[in-house]
């Protein structure tokens, strides 16, 4: 571990004298990607100076032990030892996770798809629950929201949107939101109070590039239409709405929240591409089924990630064991404890099996 760590330090110092080269300077693209790699070993060069710095204090208490009398001083040293070794051991753990495999996704934009599952109106309800809920995180985050599609009923509630969050990192926290989202509570048009049981799926997918998915003209279809639903001046009055139809996949997106029937077709395109690139991420997870068995579940659409209880303000995370007590605050958007826990478990897996 710490040959690399000594790579990887001289790759940063080489970084920062490349930064001031002129014919780096005036390179745009070079320079952008060695501000992004500087920016990504910055953590591990911070952490492994540090490790390095609490070693040397580790060396130096311990001689001044064997050459100190003084009894206080001798009290101090042994502190301050004490400290250093402590340090030590919480920055090679931290180290290991910093050299852990990053997701390649990690840093990308997300796309967001939630669908009312079982339980008809009561599921499109909380539905629209679950986007508000992502909605406030991502503000509180100080993401850009952008809705792409929905499909509204007229009692509040949504049987399907699509949005995109646009932010540093989206994806590293919301990946672990994907799987099926369970609600128990007593409907409100319910009157015998009988405890119901929905559920809602979250679909959440990389921002893909244009270079990371290509897209045949000949394998679409693109139909121009009205947009239908709720809808200000010109929306419904003019061919703006854009539906794509991916012939191979059988894949059909539909986008109609822009009044320019350009800006729609974009938001289309970026739907779809993203479609096809979780496809072909599915696939790959598919074929490294006992990686996948050891993380915590960031694909599996199926998998029952989280009961939402309502008689008892309880939200329980099935994945890791997780049961928070404060049901109003989660669906408020404060799930970062949560996306922590899911993180730490996953970070703890790769670690044992590293360990193996």
């Amino acid at each position: 571990m710490f040959d690399k760590l000594d790579d990887l330090l001289m790759r940063f110092d080489e970084i920062l004298n490349l930064l001031n080269d002129p014919s780096v300077i005036g390179d745009p693209a070079r320079l952008q990607k060695l501000m992004k790699e500087q920016a990504g070993l910055q953590p591990i060069v911070d952490a492994y100076r540090e490790y390095k710095k609490c070693r040397e204090t580790i060396d130096d208490s311990l001689q001044m032990l064997d050459e100190e009398s003084d009894e206080e001083m001798r009290e101090m040293l042994k502190e301050e030892l004490a400290d250093a070794r402590k340090r030590v051991e919480e920055l090679e753990q931290k180290l290991k996770i910093l050299l852990l495999p990053r997701d390649p996704n990690d840093e990308k934009n997300v796309i967001v798809e939630i669908r009312a599952g079982a339980g008809g109106d009561e599921a499109a309800l909380f539905a629209a629950e679950i986007y508000r809920m992502y909605v406030h995180y991502a503000e509180s985050q100080r993401w850009k929201i952008e809705t792409m599609d929905a499909e509204e009923i007229g009692i509040g509630g949504m049987k399907y949107v699509s949005f995109m969050i646009t932010g540093q990192g989206a994806y590293s926290k919301l990946k672990y939101e994907s799987g099926v989202h369970r609600v128990q509570r007593v409907p409100e048009t319910e009157s015998g109070g009988r405890i119901h049981t929905s559920t809602v799926t979250v679909a959440v997918m990389p921002e893909a590039e244009e270079l990371d998915v290509v897209i045949d003209e000949k394998d679409i279809r693109i139909d121009v239409m009205r947009a239908s639903g709720n809808g200000g001046q010109c929306v419904n009055t003019t061919d703006s709405a854009v539906r794509l139809t991916h012939y191979p996949t059988g894949i059909v997106v539909y986008s109609q929240t822009e009044k320019s029937q350009l800006q729609n077709k974009a938001k289309a395109f970026a739907l779809l591409r993203a479609k096809l690139y979780d496809i072909e991420q599915q696939k790959a997870h598919d074929a490294e089924a006992e990686l996948r068995r050891s993380q915590v579940g960031t694909g599996d659409r199926s998998e029952k990630i989280r009961t939402y209880n309502f008689p008892q303000g309880r939200v329980t995370d099935h994945r890791i064991n997780l049961t928070l007590y404060k049901l109003e605050k989660v669906l408020d958007g404060d799930i970062q404890e949560i996306i922590d826990s899911c993180i730490a478990a996953d970070q703890a897996a790769k670690l044992a099996r590293m360990n193996e």
